[in-house]
Order: C-alpha cells, then sequence, then structure tokens
C-alpha cells in the first residue's frame, strides 16, 4: 500500500523522478536505475548511492513534446539481476498554437469560416485540436481533428453571429492500461473574433404611385400614418455621395449589389476600429457597373423629414411614391437592421437604415431619371465589426418627365446566334418574348484575338475593347480573329441583363505569292506574302514527299512560324533528298476550337537539283574512252528520284557528247587521238542539273595511217598519208638504206599537210622515210616506208614508143579477151533472165548533143565493157551518162523489182571469186538514200577504183521505189544497166 515513486513533468518538458522510501528494499548492496522509454532509443538513470537519506531525483530533458514516456524503476542486486520494481506512464504538454488566421469561406460565408493556425511542427505531436468561442452569448468548445497542412473549414455557424474570444489549443492523447491520458497546451496566441455574413432580405419589390399636387398634403399625411416610419425606426441617414467617375459602357444590369467581403483575409477584426463602409452602407459596390445612355440631369436629393418622407421642391414634375417592400433574411439569421441604397443617375446615392422590424419604405421621387434601389441586411451586435449580406437584389427603373414608370428589363436574349457573311461581316440573331420584342437593343462586341496576341502581334485593334452598337449587321470584322458577342435588351434608358455570350472567328483569307527559290540539292527557301487585313496566330509550312524510308507519301509539317506584323515572311526548308519531288505548301492557322486555317490551294511544287556526280576512272584503249562515274552515297537509290538520265561530254577541238540512261554509271566514248579533253559527267532532271568536276584527258597521237610513196623521179619522191585523229603538224625524216651512216640527208621537213614533196634526192637510190604527227607537242610513233628515186632517164623520144607499143598490145589483146568473156555472158543472161536485165538504149527519149546513131551505137558498145571502165571513161570527159544533158529516162510508174538481177548476180557468183559492190544514184534501198548507182564486177583493173563504193550484199537488196519529183532523173523501168 505503500506510494510508488514520484514521476512529474515539468512545464520546461522535462521530466523528475523521485525515489520514495517504499521504493528502498532491505539489502544495501542493491543499485536503482531509471529506464525511460516513449522516443526511439531508451534512456537509463542510475540514482545516487545513498544510506539514510534519500538520493536526489533523476531529470530528464524530454525531446518530444505531446509524446507519452513509460518510466520504470528497475532495482539491480549485487548478483546482476535486474527486477522491475514499479512503471509509470506520463505524457508531455504538446506546444502551443503561434498564430491563428481566420477567413470567410467563400462558397458559403453566411455559415462557413476558413481556420489556419500555425505551430512548431518539429518534435511536437498532437491528435487534436481544441476549439472553444463565444457565440453570441453562449460559450462552445470541440475537439476538431481534420486539420490538414494547418487548414480546415467549419460549414455549421450562424449567419451575423459574432463569434468571439476563439481560441485554439493542441491536444495530445495517450492510452496505456486501459488508462487515457490527455494533455492541452497552453494558449499563446491573441484570441480572435469574427462575424459571419447575414442573409440578404427577401422577396424585395417596389411600386411607383403617382400623386395628384392637389391633394398631395392629404395623402403624405396618410401615407406617413400608415406606411412611414416614425423617428424611431429611421437609425441612419446619409448624405449624398457624388460620384466623379464615368459610367462604363457596358452595363451589367439586375445583377445584385454585392457587399464586399471586407477584410475577410484578416481576423483581427476587434482590433480594428469601426469600417469605414458603415457610414457608406447603401453606396454601390465596386463590382457594379452604370447602364450605358443614361438619361442626363441633376438629381437634388432632399432629407427625409421625421416622418420618413422626401420634401418636394418646386418643379414642374409631378412627383410620385416610391413604395418599397421586402422580407426579413432567411432564418436562423442574427440581424440589427437594413440599408436602403437609393442611386439616381449613378452619381448621386442616398443611404438609410432602418430597424430589423421595418419591412417597408416610402419615399416621394421628386425628380425624373434613373433610379437603382437595393436593400441588404446588416448584423452590429456584439463586439465584432459590422458586416453586411453578401448580395441583395437591386431593382432598377426609370421616370420619365411625363411620369411614365419603366420597370427594369429582367428578361435575357435567348438563342443568340451570330452568322457570318463575308470575311469582314457578321449578322448577329436572337429571340426575345413578345413583351420585350419591341425593345430596342445594344449588341456587345469585342475581340478575343487582341487578348491573345502580344502588342508586337497586334493586328487586330477595332475591337480591342467593347464597341456597342444598335445594329445587329456586325462590321469591320477582321478575318482570322475571334470575336465575343453580347446582346443586351433595352426600354428607353434601362438595359436587362445580358445574354449569354456567343464566341464565333473568322477564316482566314490564307497566303499569297509563295514563291521559292533553290539554294542547291538539299535546300531551298520558300518566301511569301500576307493579306494586309487579317490576323492568325502562326503560319504552318507543311512539305509532301515520298518518304523512301516508310514507303509512304503523305503531308508532314515542317515548321511553324508565330504571327508578326511583317507582310513578307520567309523559311528555310533543308535536309531534302536530291533530285526528288517535294510539294510544299504555308497555311494560316488562327484561334478556334478547333483551329481555323487556310488555304489549301497555296501550294508549290519543286524537283530538286541533283548532286554532282563523280569520276572514278578514266582508261583509253583502242581509241575508245572508258568512263565511270559514282553518284551521292553507297545506299543512294535512284528508283524513285526524278534523274532522267547523265550526259557526259568530252570537250577538245571537237564537242562530243553522249546520252546515258541514268541506271548505268559508265559509258564509251570514240574520241579523234592527239586533242585534250575536258571530260565531265552531267545529272540531268527535268528541273536542273548538276556537273561533276571536269577532268582533263590527254591522248596520245595516231601515226600517220597508209603511207604512200607516188609521183617518184630521180631526184624526188612525193609521200601520201592519211591523218588520223587531230593533228597539229607532221615531221619527215628521209634517210639513205644500207649505209652505215646515221647522217640524214637532209633536215627534217615539218609540215602542216599529209602531201610532202622530198626534193634533192640521188638517182636511184633507196631512202627509209618515216612521218611522225605531232599534236600539242607530243609525238606519235612514227611510220615508216621505203622509196627509191628513178634512174638516169633515157631519150624520151624511145621511150616514148616503147610505152606506146607495149600499151597498144596490150589494150588490143585485153578488148578481144574482154569482148569474147562478156559476149559469152550476155548471151548466158539473155537466156536465163531475159533480154530485160540490160539498158535498151534504144528506147530512151531522144536528147543530148550527140546524134541519136552515135549515141546508141557508143552505149551498146559501152554496155559490153565492164561498168567501171566506161563509167569512168565518160566522167573522165565530164560526161554524166544520168543527167540532163545526157539521156533522159522515162518515169517509173511502179517499183522495180530486182529479184531476176538478184539471180543473175548470184550465179556469177558462183562461178567467180569475184566480190560485188554497188553504188546508188536517187534509189531508196529499204529506206536508205544512196547517192549513185552503178552495178560492178571488180577485176583486180577496176578494183579499189571508187573510194565511196558502199559494200553490199546483193541477195538482200531490193529496189523500192524511185524519186518521183519532177525535173529529176529517171530510169527506165524495164532495165537495168
Amino acid at each position: 500500500n505503500a506510494e510508488p515513486f514520484q514521476v512529474t513533468v515539468r512545464e520546461d518538458n522535462c521530466i523528475v523522478v523521485s525515489l520514495e522510501a517504499s521504493d528502498v528494499v532491505s539489502s544495501s548492496s542493491s543499485v536503482y536505475v531509471v529506464k525511460i522509454a516513449g522516443e526511439s532509443k531508451n534512456y537509463f538513470f542510475q540514482f545516487e548511492e545513498f544510506n539514510s537519506t534519500l538520493p536526489a531525483p533523476v531529470v530528464f530533458n524530454a525531446k518530444y513534446h505531446g509524446l507519452y514516456y513509460i518510466v520504470t524503476l528497475l532495482v539491480v542486486n549485487s548478483n546482476m539481476v535486474s527486477k522491475s520494481a514499479r512503471s509509470i506512464t506520463v505524457l508531455t504538454k504538446p506546444l502551443p498554437v503561434s498564430s491563428v488566421s481566420i477567413y470567410d469561406y467563400k462558397p458559403s460565408p453566411e455559415t462557413g469560416v476558413l481556420f489556419e493556425i500555425q505551430y512548431p511542427e518539429k518534435y511536437n505531436v498532437f491528435t487534436r485540436v481544441n476549439i472553444s468561442y463565444w457565440e453570441g452569448k453562449d460559450y462552445r468548445t470541440m475537439l476538431y481533428k481534420d486539420f490538414f497542412k494547418g487548414k480546415t473549414v467549419f460549414n455549421h455557424w450562424l449567419p451575423g453571429i459574432c463569434y468571439s474570444n476563439i481560441t485554439f489549443q493542441l491536444v495530445s492523447e495517450a492510452t496505456f492500461n486501459k488508462s487515457t491520458l490527455v494533455e492541452y497546451s497552453g494558449i499563446q496566441h491573441e484570441p480572435k473574433q469574427h462575424r459571419t455574413v447575414p442573409y440578404p432580405p427577401r422577396n424585395i419589390s417596389v411600386q411607383i404611385v403617382p400623386i395628384n399636387r392637389n391633394n398631395w398634403e392629404e395623402h403624405s399625411g396618410n401615407f406617413a400614418e400608415e406606411s412611414f416610419m416614425g423617428p424611431q425606426e429611421i437609425m441612419r441617414k446619409e448624405k449624398p455621395k457624388h460620384f466623379s467617375d464615368s459610367p462604363p459602357e457596358i452595363p451589367a444590369a439586375n445583377t445584385s449589389a454585392a457587399w464586399p467581403d471586407y477584410r475577410h483575409n484578416r481576423t483581427d477584426y476587434e482590433t480594428t476600429s469601426q469600417p469605414y463602409w458603415w457610414s457608406n452602407e447603401a453606396e454601390s459596390s465596386e463590382g457594379e457597373e452604370e447602364f450605358v445612355n443614361a438619361v442626363s440631369s441633376d438629381y437634388e436629393t432632399s432629407n427625409v423629414n421625421t416622418s420618413g418622407k422626401l420634401m418636394p421642391e418646386p418643379s414642374s414634375f409631378l412627383p410620385v411614391q416610391m413604395v418599397l417592400t421586402w422580407l426579413p433574411p432567411k432564418p436562423p439569421t442574427a440581424f440589427d437592421g437594413f440599408h436602403i441604397n437609393i442611386e439616381r443617375e449613378e452619381n448621386s446615392t442616398e443611404s438609410l437604415t432602418v430597424s430589423e422590424d421595418t419591412h417597408k419604405f416610402v419615399a416621394e421621387l421628386k425628380e425624373p431619371g434613373k433610379y437603382k434601389l437595393s436593400v441588404t441586411t446588416f448584423s452590429s451586435s456584439g463586439s465584432c465589426e459590422v458586416r453586411g449580406s453578401q448580395s441583395a437584389k437591386t431593382l432598377s427603373f426609370y421616370i420619365s418627365p411625363t411620369g411614365e414608370w419603366i420597370e427594369e428589363l429582367t428578361e435575357k436574349p435567348q438563342h443568340v446566334t451570330v452568322t457570318v457573311l463575308s470575311s469582314t461581316t457578321a449578322l448577329t440573331s436572337w429571340t426575345a418574348s413578345q413583351e420585350s420584342s419591341g425593345n430596342s437593343t445594344i449588341v456587345s462586341v469585342v475581340s478575343l484575338t487582341c487578348q491573345k496576341q502580344k502588342e508586337s502581334q497586334r493586328l487586330e485593334k477595332h475591337y480591342c475593347t467593347e464597341v456597342n452598337s444598335s445594329s445587329n449587321v456586325i462590321e469591320n470584322l477582321v478575318p482570322g480573329a475571334q470575336y465575343q458577342v453580347v446582346v443586351y435588351l433595352r426600354k428607353g434608358p434601362l438595359v436587362g441583363p445580358p445574354s449569354d455570350p456567343v464566341t464565333f472567328s473568322i477564316v482566314p483569307t490564307g497566303i499569297k505569292d509563295l514563291t521559292l527559290y533553290p539554294l542547291g540539292p538539299t535546300a531551298v527557301v520558300l518566301s511569301w506574302n500576307r493579306p494586309f487585313l487579317g490576323v492568325f496566330r502562326k503560319y504552318v509550312v507543311e512539305m509532301f514527299y515520298f518518304n523512301p524510308t516508310t514507303m509512304t507519301s503523305e503531308w508532314t509539317t515542317y515548321y511553324e512560324i508565330a504571327a508578326t506584323v511583317s507582310l513578307t515572311a520567309s523559311v528555310r526548308i533543308a535536309n531534302l533528298l536530291p533530285a526528288w519531288y517535294y510539294n510544299f505548301r504555308v497555311t494560316m492557322v488562327t484561334w478556334g476550337d478547333p483551329e481555323l486555317s487556310c488555304c489549301d490551294s497555296s501550294t508549290i511544287s519543286f524537283i530538286t537539283a541533283p548532286v554532282a556526280p563523280e569520276i572514278t576512272s578514266i582508261e583509253y584503249y583502242n581509241h575508245l574512252l572508258y568512263i565511270t562515274w559514282t553518284y551521292g552515297g553507297d545506299g543512294t537509290d535512284l528508283s524513285h528520284s526524278r534523274m532522267l538520265h547523265w550526259m557526259v561530254i568530252a570537250e577538245g577541238k571537237k564537242k562530243i557528247k553522249k546520252s546515258v540512261t541514268r541506271n548505268v554509271m559508265t559509258a564509251v566514248l570514240s574520241l579523234p587521238p592527239g586533242d585534250i579533253y575536258n571530260l565531265s559527267v552531267t545529272a540531268c532532271t527535268e528541273r536542273g542539273s548538276n556537273t561533276s568536276l571536269p577532268q582533263l584527258v590527254k591522248l596520245e597521237p595516231a601515226p600517220p595511217k597508209s603511207l604512200f610513196a607516188v609521183n617518184k623521179t630521180q631526184t624526188s619522191v612525193t609521200l601520201l598519208w592519211v591523218e588520223e585523229g587531230v593533228a597539229d603538224f607532221f615531221e619527215v625524216y628521209c634517210q639513205q638504206a644500207g649505209s652505215g651512216q646515221e647522217t640524214k640527208v637532209q633536215e627534217p621537213i615539218t609540215v602542216s599537210s599529209h602531201v610532202v614533196t622530198i626534193s634533192s634526192l640521188t638517182p636511184a637510190t633507196s631512202y627509209n622515210c618515216s612521218v611522225t604527227t605531232f599534236s600539242h607537242d607530243s609525238p606519235s610513233i612514227p611510220t615508216f616506208i621505203a622509196v627509191s628515186t628513178m634512174v638516169t632517164e633515157m631519150n624520151p623520144n624511145v621511150v616514148v614508143i616503147s610505152v606506146l607499143a607495149i600499151l597498144s598490145i596490150l589494150l588490143i589483146g585485153l578488148l578481144l579477151v574482154t569482148l569474147v568473156v562478156l559476149r559469152r555472158k550476155h548471151l548466158q543472161m539473155a537466156r536465163e533472165c531475159g533480154a530485160g536485165t540490160f539498158v535498151n538504149f534504144a528506147s530512151l527519149e531522144r536528147d543530148g548533143k550527140l546524134p541519136y546513131n552515135w549515141r546508141r551505137s557508143v552505149f551498146a558498145f559501152l554496155t559490153l565493157l565492164p561498168s567501171c571502165l566506161w563509167t569512168d571513161y565518160l566522167l573522165a570527159f565530164y560526161i554524166n551518162p544520168w543527167s540532163k544533158n545526157g539521156l533522159k529516162k522515162r518515169k517509173l510508174t511502179n517499183p522495180v523489182q530486182l529479184d531476176d538481177f538478184d539471180g543473175y548476180i548470184k550465179d556469177m557468183a558462183k562461178d567467180s571469186d569475184y566480190k560485188f559492190s554497188l553504188q546508188f544514184e536517187e534509189l531508196k534501198l529499204i529506206g536508205l538514200d544512196i547517192p549513185h548507182f552503178a552495178a560492178d564486177l571488180p577485176t583486180n583493173r577496176c578494183k579499189n577504183r571508187y573510194t565511196n563504193i558502199l559494200p553490199y550484199d546483193f541477195s538482200r537488196v531490193r529496189l523500192v521505189s524511185m524519186n518521183e519529183e519532177e525535173g529529176s532523173d529517171y530510169i527506165n523501168a524495164n532495165y537495168i544497166p
């Protein structure tokens, strides 16, 4: 039954443990230890050694406030065996709240408040908050735990009540061994007070009653007795307050005049002096807006007499009586009276205060004009500051100079729609009741684009502020802008409530003059102009092309440019594919939901230039130049590009071009040797090209071809050769053959033609001569020939006679052999092919210089000779047997068939080793125009007689048609020479 050891908690949060006599055991060798648990670790403290007197208490400085600690007394004997004697649980006090703020709960300031408390958070533990206050004359207290970050909302207070002496305490609770410990923090913050906002009066209405001037005194007396309030009911009347601010253009009619949430962010109402609005209760709130087109007249307010009547003044206007009635606010609301505001022409206001029992107010209006009335509830009892109701209905009416009463407009226009007529004009339409259909309207337009654009980007300026109009047609709009329209009904100077705002947008007009400037194979510059009148948000540059990676073609956005006031814009587009087809378009995008844009017609197409190919190898072999080149990288694919072909150009003294298909990157050129060529390869597309770096190719000159020695004499010889390729000049060297001397006969001869005569030679001597071609200072391989000069001449007469005799004998013998052979062949061909194979000269028309018989005889003789002989002889004497001056042929009527002649030639070819060659004049052989006609059987004697003979296989030759132009020569269709 002895009391246990004592554990107390001091104000400084120290735990003091005292050892009592009953805790001391008999053994003198025992040690007393205190164990304190509760924090993250346990603490042990040992009492000092003692004999008869108890030891000093153990003091533990607790770190946490509001935390429960378990204090245990341990007794340790000499055998080091510990034994728990007793355990006691104590709870430290939490630290108090340092500051409190009280605000109106804006969704419902009549019944709700927002509490915000601040307290030390470190090492401070609590479970609830104790809130105590005086609700009027009743004391309330409650434990509240729903504080989030020190804030909570009460939504159950009464409207208009003064709540005073509001205090907060932090409460810490702990349960141990079925017992609950509770500790309250102290109160260090200043007690607060707060008054909730009272509800406004209900069913506010006004009536205007005309008053006859003759019986005004009688009526006024009656009204004073029936409706007017006595002097004790008039609590306060304010002097008129004149406002100098000009009214705004657009009203907010029929809106409730709201008392401002005065000082709602402050909670020290009890320390504030009388609020400034107490003397101006009926003054219009800052949020109220006045009407447009107000009737301008001065309003002289008069004092209210003891009976509550406005004193009349001399005027031509017949006074009217205003009867204002209302009902008290909905319960439970604590209020002490009503404020009445009478405002005329937005520049003079009279405020009156009546008691809470008054629900009717009568006054005389002596001046015409527009009036606004408002009745609000106020609460003033208690120590809290006075507060008025949050909102009150505002009544508006107009008294005309004739005494007509126009009630306020409460209807707002319905179904407001806007129809865009053009890029600068729109039409507004709406519906209203029949009662309001005759009223005028106000159409208010404001541009939403101005609010979204920066000042430097502002293109819309007319409707940046609200513009009012009585017309339903909206003009001066800007394409691309976004507007908001609000419609008001108006009756006289009174304006009704606004309609629901309607937002509409106008599509931008789009860009113009889209131009493309190429910068190379992979970049272009797009430039365009915008219309002067137009608003937009941004330019969107889009690109359409075939993507070889995804194998798709689609429009993709490449770049977006913010709107500027500049009329011209441009953008550089890079990383394009060479020789590729692209489409570009630029659209103007403006605000809207969804965004409005224009226009897809601003499109331009372009094929990029190819990149320059690179020549990789050049080889020259056997008069042919082999060229190889590459294009782009290793992975370049030309299958989808717009590459057309390659143009290989070799430019020297002659310019040689060759077109190569795009899939082949090699070419072979036949170039004359001996020249220097500037070689390049050009990649060609439809709209551009790109040329590789040029390469110089120097071809060595070719040696002379077909070197002959002609016209030899005893002392000179003429050399003739054929020039091949390009040559600047030739050098000719000659030296005697067989001599051991290396000395040349003469100096080298330099000539520019391919004929040279070397003189001053020794007769009857052999020489070795060489001809070398020089081109661009480079020599060719020399071409050699051995020549011999003639021996010393004999007597010229003897030589001539001898030669003529030998030639005559040979000629006669040759003619005889030829006549015999040709006659046999003639007879054979006549038998096989018929007489139509040879020319019938007798059938030719008479024409020419020779007599007919002579001509017949001569040509009959010549047909017996090989054509190479008689044709040459005639041509030697400048006689063309096929010309007009020679023989006139008959015109062909049908194509000539050479089947018989073919067979004749084939038979001759079987019996001989002759090769045949043909030369045609004015005939078409299977579509080929061949310049001369003659059929030869060349022998060794007439071989190579004609250098322009073209070889043909006669088995494939067919004479298709004859030239039938007027005046030309013709061949008889039945005879072929």
